[in-house]
């Protein structure tokens, strides 16, 4: 594998705005004049996180689709983030990986935040999402699935040698009140699972008042964070390096002591 380039966007959004949030992110990414492998945005990111799913939903090769596509080519980079997506009368939190050539694949949001009734607003996903980039295997997903580490452990599965990916990704709108759990699960992830972990927050605050203050983060597999943002609104690239991946790996092998599980998800 080569080193991978990563750029995310700690950004506040729009309330319910997707012209106005796709103009400020296009904006954005026009002002990164670094080469990169991967763009990674919040999510919701074109709206923040709402509830307003009728209302605000697209289908898919929509308006957001059809910009994810053009950004994605443009940049020469595979671009990531959730919003909206309806399906017939479903709703999902749907991350779309977006990549140059106009391919693509979905992830919709397993772990729904009832909390917020998010449950009660969108369907859950059943199926996690690995992709490939320049060798490297990188399994996305969405907010508060980051509480969960059962569904994104990396085990070996049964009959194969390597772990299903070096790279974790969460896009999310975690607010303020609890950034201290946001914080210390992105470390937890990255150590249990040898990876690098990816959390990409939004900041400021929404139209209901709730507060977000970023602290999205790079960490590497010993829970060292290669790049660490308080509440300021920032582009940040990193240089994720596979040589010391994969050396920490073959020299710290955790993973072949794991628990062995199978995950059975209902229909």
């Amino acid at each position: 594998m080569d080193d991978l380039q990563i750029t995310f966007i700690q950004s506040q959004l729009y309330w319910q705005n997707i012209e106005a949030n796709l103009a400020m992110l296009e904006e954005k990414l026009w002002q990164n004049i670094e080469a990169t492998d991967l763009i990674i945005l919040p999510e919701m990111f074109n709206t923040g996180f709402t509830m307003q799913a009728q209302r605000l939903a697209e289908p898919m090769n929509s308006r957001t689709f059809r910009w994810m596509k053009q950004q994605a080519a443009q940049h020469n980079a595979v671009v990531t983030g959730s919003y909206i997506v309806r399906e017939g009368m479903a709703y999902y939190n749907r991350l779309i990986w977006m990549e140059p050539d106009g391919n693509y694949a979905i992830y919709d949001k397993r772990h729904l935040f009832r909390m917020a009734q998010e449950d009660k607003y969108y369907n859950p996903g059943k199926k996690r999402l690995i992709r490939k980039l320049k060798g490297w295997k990188i399994c996305p997903l969405v907010c508060y699935d980051l509480r969960f580490p059962v569904w994104s452990r990396n085990l070996v599965p049964e009959g194969e040698e390597d772990l299903p990916y070096h790279i974790l990704l969460y896009v999310a709108n975690w607010p303020a009140a609890r950034i201290q759990a946001w914080d210390v699960l992105l470390q937890a992830r990255a150590i249990e699972n040898l990876s690098y972990c990816i959390g990409v927050n939004r900041t400021g605050t929404d139209g209901q008042g709730i507060v977000y203050n970023g602290h999205s983060a790079v960490v590497n597999p010993k829970g060292q964070y290669l790049a660490r943002l308080e509440d300021e609104e920032e582009i940040v690239n990193v240089k994720l390096s596979s040589s010391e991946l994969m050396g920490f790996r073959e020299r710290f092998p955790a993973h072949l002591d794991s628990d062995s599980f199978k995950l059975q998800i209902d229909d």
